[in-house]
């Protein structure tokens, strides 16, 4: 049977037919009569969101602003940037041209009334400064008039890939929306292969309904089905003649668009053949320049070129590329075809100046990837040369979080510096080995390095250097939780920087010595010490503003001092989201103040959605503790998963900070489970080290846990005062302490090893409310040890949402009741898979059932699913009203 009939002229009419495609267009409209929105066009490679969104713009009388990201290793930053740039012209293009990721944002911001279009494409090859520039456009965007389109291959956007924390970020941001462009189905095909003859139900088979492999497979008129769409494109190429072959392959080897210059000046000779590839369906005028239909078959294209000829084809372009008619040169590219070309030293000296040029601009990602290229390059460089080298991709590195490769840097850095008796920069690079190592769980190497430094550098006359191997030794110590060590070593980093009037390692010193003293107890002299380093990183440059409010804020928390904690918490989550900077390490604490502060379900929320977007250990570590007690405290299952998991990430590092955190939630977890003999385990893992370090804290909860189980008859006295008292058989004096510190459970649970009925009473009142189920069980069973009867809880049904149903649980059970899998509700709602299954089991938990049928059952009973209803007197109940089906408001709802 031929799969294929005549008819090739027919296919490439129908090439740029939009078929199934009227829904999303119309989706696009509303959101530009909306106004002030960015909308991210999600999508498998080839699945139709270029044509889709060429499509929209050409309905549109609108002026159309339009830059795409290239395919490159290591991408130019603000690339798509520079493309809108070059477009734009006159004021917008002036200011786009060498702006940073926010200078370049609000430029484009400023632009955005509602006759304005902007396309950013393939933005899952985005640098890091332009996802920091769409980071501030999504937080911004619905105070513009205008409508930014970014397309991404969804398919690729997965684990740990930069755009996925983007879009996390962005989930619910009130101008941000996410729409998927599906693959067409077996009617579409059918309707595209008609004119051709071809076999639609064969071509569906192999393409699945991907638009472009189904057109670039009828395109190729062949008798039989291409085993791949590598074949199908150079079935295109095959008839072509060998001077349009040679100008295709110069057009190959350039990512994304190719200016008509270049191509002039590599294939001058042969650009009579541009209308011939065109025809062939191959290349597309795009302005001054020319591009693929696809990447896809550029990459099909590339392939094909001779080994020796795409070597000579890059040198060419390397040369071409030097001198540009306009403008200056773009290090990246430069750096991308001289590596293409194996000019090693053209190599080192772009790839160089494309990492400064990523730096500047906030890429750091770009920046360490530029800087290993010109490393891998470089052969035999000069030995001060090469330890530049590797200082400065050290630093880049440490910033991306690829600590194992800083440290490795440094190390070689330290060495060759070392060799060539440059003792001021040998010092240097130590110091900053000591905080590459820690990240990675190289503590021994960390505590060596920085002794070496010290060593080195005290050696010479005092420096910025000598300050920051004293400030870096206090963060050690602190870390470490030996508090008076670090508060000695920081009073010599600020001795250091006030004697050199070095502000910046000033901020530092003080920021060390400061959370130093807060570790030790001395809780406003540390806080002290923070404000001021924060005063003077806000006076002499904001590097060190936010580590001042990171450390208060966490600082303040693990102390359980929890309204000051909160405040700052607040307030560095909005200084980094303001300067497009990490805030995860501050949610995942904030999220454990929810929990202490009896906001369980903030803080459950907060913490998964941290785990949806972090993958540090330190952030997971906390989000994983907040769940857990979460869980635990509530009876829910698996506390024990997500606890072992913290464990797990902890262990490595071996620091109090982490260890005593996830000890004492393992200890608190297995005894509300009922298992007293794992409580003492646990709480007994973790003790002698709190007691080494006298942290107040965490020794006071790990001896409690052993004296619940009567395992601890003594404990020392300066432990934190709640506990102290709750050891000490002062149950209401705990009780009252525990609520100056806003701790409603812990003194519910305190009151509850009162005698008094009354005192047991209230405690059962505050465990109902707060849902503590296994706490409320021995309240229950001890008030009938004295025989009183205690009051049932409240009633499950009342017209008020009675069962404390989040707004966020609301919506997942409409999505339960339409019948949608957990995985589906997670697309659906924009969450993450494992956010779903918690929000699934709290619903089962709160409507007392084992089931998602059961659920559904019970809230049409309980009328969950039907009219809109008033919260409840008791402030629990946020309307039931079913979720609004438009994407954009559940984001405003959610």
């Amino acid at each position: 049977m031929r799969v294929f009939g005549s008819g090739r002229g027919a296919v490439e009419a129908r090439l740029t037919e939009l078929l199934e495609r009227e829904e999303l267009l119309a989706l696009l409209e509303h959101a530009r009569s909306e106004g002030g929105r960015l909308v991210f066009l999600g999508g498998e490679a080839g699945v139709g969101k270029t044509s889709l969104v060429r499509a929209f713009c050409a309905r549109t009388e609108a002026r159309i602003l339009a830059g795409a990201c290239e395919n490159l290793a290591t991408p130019s930053p603000l690339g798509p940037f520079a493309d809108v740039a070059d477009r734009a012209g006159g004021a917008l293009g002036h200011t786009l041209a060498g702006a940073n990721a926010r200078d370049a944002a609000r430029a484009v911001l400023a632009e955005l009334d509602r006759s304005t279009i902007l396309v950013l494409e393939d933005v899952h090859w985005a640098d890091e400064a332009t996802l920091d520039a769409l980071r501030v456009i999504g937080r911004r965007i619905d105070g513009a008039g205008g409508l930014v389109v970014a397309t991404y291959r969804d398919d690729e956007v997965t684990g740990d890939h930069p755009l996925r924390v983007v879009l996390g970020e962005l989930a619910s941001a009130p101008g941000v929306r996410r729409v998927s462009v599906p693959r067409l189905t077996l009617e579409a095909v059918r309707a595209l292969a008609k004119p051709t003859g071809a076999d639609g139900d064969a071509i569906h088979r192999l393409t699945l309904g991907n638009a472009f492999f189904a057109t670039e497979i009828l395109a190729a008129g062949a008798e039989e089905l291409p085993e791949t769409v590598r074949d199908a494109v150079l079935a295109r190429v095959a008839p072509l003649g060998p001077e349009a072959r040679q100008l295709l392959d110069v057009a190959a080897l350039v990512p994304a668009r190719l200016e008509l210059w270049l191509l002039e000046r590599v294939a001058g000779e042969h650009l009579d053949r541009l209308d011939e590839l065109a025809a062939a369906g191959l290349l597309r005028e795009d302005g001054d320049c020319v591009a693929f239909r696809h990447e896809l078959a550029r990459l099909a294209c590339e392939g094909a070129v001779p080994v020796a000829r795409r070597r000579g084809l890059h040198a060419s372009l390397l040369a071409a590329l030097r001198d540009p008619p306009a403008g200056s040169p773009d290090p990246s590219r430069l750096a991308h075809h001289a590596e293409q070309a194996g000019d090693a030293g053209a190599v080192v000296r772009y790839a160089r100046e494309a990492a400064r040029q990523a730096a500047a601009a906030g890429a750091h990602r770009e920046a360490a990837g530029q800087y290993a290229r010109a490393l891998r390059a470089g052969g035999v460089l000069p030995v001060e040369e090469r330890a530049a080298l590797l200082d400065d991709y050290g630093l880049e590195a440490q910033l991306t979080g690829l600590a194992s490769e800083a440290a490795d840097a440094w190390t070689e850095a330290a060495a060759l510096h070392r060799a060539r008796g440059d003792r001021l920069a040998e010092g240097g690079s130590l110091a900053w080995l000591t905080r590459a190592c820690i990240p990675a769980g190289r503590n021994a190497d960390a505590e060596e390095a920085s002794r070496a430094s010290i060593g080195v550098l005290e050696s010479l006359p005092p420096s910025h250097e000598l300050a920051h191997a004293y400030a870096t030794q206090a963060y050690v110590r602190m870390l470490s939780r030996d508090n008076a060590e670090g508060v000695a070593w920081g009073e010599r980093a600020v001795a250091v920087a006030e004697g050199l009037g070095d502000m910046e390692m000033l901020a530092y010193g003080l920021n060390s010595l400061g959370t130093s003293l807060m570790m030790a107890g001395e809780i406003e002299p540390g806080v002290d010490h923070l404000l001021r380093s924060l005063g003077v990183a806000r006076e002499h440059g904001w590097t060190w503003v936010g580590p001042a409010l990171s450390m208060l804020g966490t600082g303040l928390g693990e102390m359980y001092e929890l309204e000051r904690a909160e405040q700052y918490l607040r307030e560095h989550i909005e200084f980094t989201e303001a300067n497009d900077l990490w805030p995860q390490y501050s949610r995942s604490w904030l999220a454990l103040v929810h929990v202490y502060r009896g906001r369980w379900d903030d803080g459950a929320e907060l913490a998964h959605d941290v785990l949806a977007n972090a993958q540090d250990a330190i952030s997971r570590i906390s989000a994983l503790i907040a769940i857990g007690r979460v869980r635990a405290r509530r009876g829910d299952p698996d506390s024990a998963v997500v606890l072992d998991e913290a464990l797990e990430l902890a262990t490595p590092g071996g620091h109090l900070q982490r260890l005593g955190h996830v000890r004492a939630a393992r200890a608190e977890a297995a005894w509300l489970a009922g298992d007293p003999e794992r409580a003492v385990v646990e709480a007994q893992a973790g003790y002698a080290l709190a007691l080494e370090k006298r942290h107040l804290w965490f020794a006071a909860e790990l001896a409690y846990w052993q004296r619940q189980a009567g395992m601890l008859d003594r404990w020392p006295d300066w432990i934190a005062e709640p506990y102290r008292l709750q050891l000490e058989g002062e149950p209401r004096a705990a009780a009252v302490a525990w609520d100056a510190r806003g701790c409603p459970y812990e003194a519910a649970r305190a009151l509850a090893e009162a005698e008094e009925a009354g005192d047991l009473l209230g405690a059962l009142a505050e465990l109902q409310r707060l849902g503590a189920g296994p706490g409320e069980a021995v309240v229950r069973q001890r008030l009938k040890n004295l025989g009183v009867a205690a009051p049932r809880g409240p009633r499950r049904a009342t017209r008020a949402n009675p069962h404390g149903l989040t707004s966020r649980e609301l919506e997942v059970l409409h999505e339960l009741a339409e019948g949608r899998r957990n995985a589906e509700i997670a697309v659906e709602l924009v969450l993450s898979r494992r956010t779903v299954d918690h929000h699934v089991s709290a619903i089962l938990r709160k409507l007392g059932v084992d089931s998602r049928g059961a659920a559904v059952r019970a809230a049409r009973e309980s009328g969950l699913l039907g009219e809109p209803q008033t919260p409840g007197a008791d402030g629990l109940g946020p309307s039931a009203s079913p979720p609004a089906r438009d994407p954009a408001e559940r984001r405003r709802r959610g």
